[in-house]
């Protein structure tokens, strides 16, 4: 593995720096203190900085020290989850119900780690945006900065995403043309009935039995409503309903979590609800309620930056390393928001096969991967805005 030999001397500082962002977890759009962090870091290194897109986004500006007019954005999320850590570490979350359950504070580190090596070296031509976003855990901090002017003004030529894998061998890294992560939308359900005495059910009508069945029939939408070569889940998430044992509930109210990658076959799941669900109602007597949220949509690689992400981590890592058709997740991803409008690639880098899971609360990042996904950073800047272009 071919990692820089001063981003390999950082690596004791990267970790205190990954580890005290982990102790300190802020959530969706309330990274004050991890924002001032980063942005005191970047002044530290000599990177111009630029807050306020999202609230507490960041974005540091570095040109390099070769004329040339390319330009690179470089993407790290910096939010935690509302989760409880059971890690027992040293550094493990300080804060009630909130911990760094995905990386985030990795990601944020090894971006930071990168700024701080191309600062020393500059060695690149044009200008590197370093965009630390917040908000990415199902509040949309990609969307709000690019909509608060992101690409107007900071005009990038491609952004590059990435994200830490447990489960994949340490420093293995997947890409993939197209779909990468899947769109994700929520609904909610409410199935009202006649409530009534449990010992007479035959006076009233059971929403419970009727939501029941409901919940079972929308899985027909993946298995007989959808061409079996397009991919969907629908999940459903949650079901509320009664508080005693001698009554027949008035309502039951069901959510959950539908998944995609193809626009066609988003378009058509509400619908199918709804027909679905309705049909059921009518036939016992019932009635339902829907409430349907767009949320992320998919993200979508485009194909000669991921071309480029994957042959400058396989100069990093090894091309024997790389899986350029990398099995989709249905997990979503905001970068998604950022990819709609410029293009751009987003990678998994491995972090272990026995790390873990994502979002499980005794997740860590694992800190070997902080030089890695450094030196990636790193050399997509040099590589991607060589000093000989100048």
């Amino acid at each position: 593995m071919d990692i820089k030999k001063r981003i390999a001397e950082l690596q004791d500082e990267m970790t205190e720096w990954r580890r005290d962002i982990h102790t300190h977890p802020e959530t969706a759009f309330e990274e004050v203190r991890t924002s001032k962090m980063v942005a005191g870091k970047l002044e530290e290194f000599g990177v111009e900085v630029h807050t306020g897109l999202a609230g507490t986004g960041v974005v540091g500006v570095l040109k390099g020290k070769h004329d040339g007019d390319g330009t690179i954005g470089l993407r790290a999320d910096m939010d935690a989850l509302f989760i409880t850590e059971q890690t027992n570490l040293p550094y493990s979350s300080k804060t009630d119900g909130k911990m760094h359950a995905c990386g985030h504070d990795g990601h944020t580190t090894m971006l930071l780690g990168a700024a701080k090596y191309l600062a020393e070296t500059r060695d690149f031509s044009g200008t590197a945006y370093f965009v630390f976003q917040p908000a990415e855990e199902n509040e949309g901090g990609g969307e709000k900065m690019v909509q608060d002017g992101l690409f107007e003004k900071f005009p990038m030529d491609g952004i590059y995403g990435m994200h830490n894998w447990p489960g994949m061998p340490l420093g293995r890294v997947g890409a993939k043309v197209g779909p990468m992560m899947a769109a994700t939308d929520t609904f909610d359900i409410t199935i009202t009935g006649r409530g009534g005495h449990a010992a007479m059910p035959h006076d009233g009508v059971d929403a419970i039995m009727v939501a029941s069945e409901a919940v079972g029939a929308l899985q027909t939408i993946a298995s007989r409503n959808i061409n079996p070569v397009d991919t969907i889940v629908v999940s459903i998430t949650q079901f509320h309903a009664g508080d005693t044992y001698h009554v027949i509930p008035e309502e039951v109210f069901m959510c959950g979590t539908i998944r995609t990658f193809d626009a066609e076959v988003r378009d058509s799941v509400e619908p199918a609800m709804r027909r679905i669900v309705n049909g059921i109602c009518a036939a016992h007597g019932a009635s339902a309620e829907f409430a349907f949220s767009r949320n992320y949509p998919p993200t979508v690689n485009h194909e000669a930056e991921t071309e480029k992400a994957a042959r400058v981590a396989a100069s990093i890592v090894g091309e024997d390393q790389i899986d350029r058709d990398v099995k989709p997740s249905m997990g979503a991803e905001d970068f998604a928001y950022m990819l709609n409008e410029t293009p751009g690639s987003y990678i998994w880098i491995g972090a272990g096969e026995d790390r873990a899971k994502l979002h499980s609360p005794h997740y860590d990042f694992n800190d070997e991967l902080l030089p890695i996904g450094a030196t990636y950073w790193a050399e997509l800047v040099e590589q991607l805005l060589p000093a000989s272009d100048g």
